[in-house]
Parts: C-alpha cells; sequence; structure tokens
C-alpha cells in the first residue's frame, strides 16, 4: 500500500501541468504527510482501530482518487476541445499512460480501504462483512489458515476492471462496490478509446 502511494505521488510529478489539480507541489505534498502519519502512528502494518487513523486513511485515498479523477477530465476536455499534449502522439500516449496508470493505484487503494471497513478491521475482526468476495472467501479450500485479501488483492482487481471491463476474480457485492467499478471501467474505456483514437490520427 505504502508503495502504490508512492508510486501515485510520483505519477502525480509527472503529469502534464495543465491536467494537475492546483500547483504541481499541493497535492502530492498532503498525500505525502498523510502517508508519514499512517506510518509513523502504526509502523508495521495497519491493524489498530483509531478514528483518527481511519480519518487519514479515508481522506489520504479520496486525495488519490480525486487527483486521478480531476486528471482524467481535463485530459478527456483536451482530447475533446484541443490541447497542448494532443498534437504528438508520444506525448498523449504518456499522458494517457500516466492518468490511466494512476486511476487504477487509486480504485485499488478505495477498494482496500473500503472492504469490510477498512484494513484494520479485515485484520482484528475475520469474521467482517465482506464488500469483494473473493475465490478465497468462498471456497476456504482454496486460502490457506487464516486467509484474508492484501492490497495486491484489490491492485489486481482494479486492474482486471480497468482492462477487461468487469471483475474476474472478485465479484462486487455490496452497492457502493458495484458502483466504483462500473466507474471505473467506464473512465478506463473512454481514456483507452480517447487516447488510442487521438494518437492514430495523429501518426496518419
Amino acid at each position: 500500500m505504502v508503495a502504490a502511494v508512492a508510486a501515485a505521488i510520483v505519477l502525480t510529478y509527472l503529469l502534464p501541468e495543465q491536467l494537475r489539480p492546483g500547483p504541481n507541489w499541493l497535492l502530492p505534498t498532503l498525500e505525502g504527510v498523510l502517508l508519514i502519519a499512517l506510518i509513523v502512528a502504526d509502523p508495521v502494518a495497519i491493524s489498530r482501530r483509531s478514528r483518527l487513523l481511519r480519518t487519514c486513511s479515508i481522506v489520504l485515498v479520496s486525495l488519490l482518487v480525486l487527483s486521478s479523477l480531476w486528471a482524467t477530465a481535463e485530459l478527456i476536455d483536451d482530447l475533446i476541445h484541443g490541447g497542448p499534449e494532443t498534437n504528438s502522439a508520444s506525448a498523449l500516449l504518456e499522458a494517457g499512460s500516466i492518468v490511466w496508470v494512476s486511476n487504477n493505484i487509486a480504485f485499488a487503494l478505495l477498494y482496500w480501504d473500503l472492504d469490510g471497513g477498512g484494513a484494520a478491521a479485515r485484520a482484528l475482526d475475520p469474521s467482517r462483512r465482506i464488500d469483494f468476495a473473493f475465490p478465497q472467501e468462498i471456497n476456504r479450500e482454496l486460502a490457506s489458515p487464516g486467509w484474508r485479501p492484501r492490497f495486491v488483492d484489490y491492485l489486481y482487481l482494479g486492474f482486471t476492471n480497468a482492462t477487461a471491463l468487469s471483475p474476474t476474480d472478485a465479484m462486487p457485492l455490496a452497492p457502493w462496490a458495484k458502483l466504483a467499478m462500473m466507474l471505473q471501467a467506464l473512465i478506463s474505456l473512454s481514456i483507452l478509446a480517447l487516447v488510442i483514437s487521438r494518437a492514430v490520427n495523429v501518426f496518419s
């Protein structure tokens, strides 16, 4: 999770200036401060139940998701109305790739942070509710004793949803999970279709 947030912060710096919300230092700084606070408060693993830690985690994930949505909207607007990065196929593919990967990381963190009440709740309460039905939870014979989903499981969930545009591993059970996956698939489809078609036009 820490590596994913760090990657998202780096990707924010790599975005073209016109796709970043506010000054290029603002969001990465806020995200970095929140991440450091989480690490200091719970350094081994996010397994302490605390209202303050939960609030920091939700704010951090919200910033990452909103930043990705902003960049997506700005990229789509530039593709429709014209923007500096849309006249170069290489610049467009680079910007589109950064936005697409940022969205995948942001939604993976969203799924990880909300499923079953968050990482701490999943660690401390094995009988929690589940918002995503992973194969190991449906059929315990497939899982090792004490198995619970880790961040990599949510990263894979987000990646497959963005590429296949449908759930391929875990099935969403809660309404929020279905809506979030629907939104991610719609965003991924828009980015892939518009960026690739525009890049082909520029090449030709």
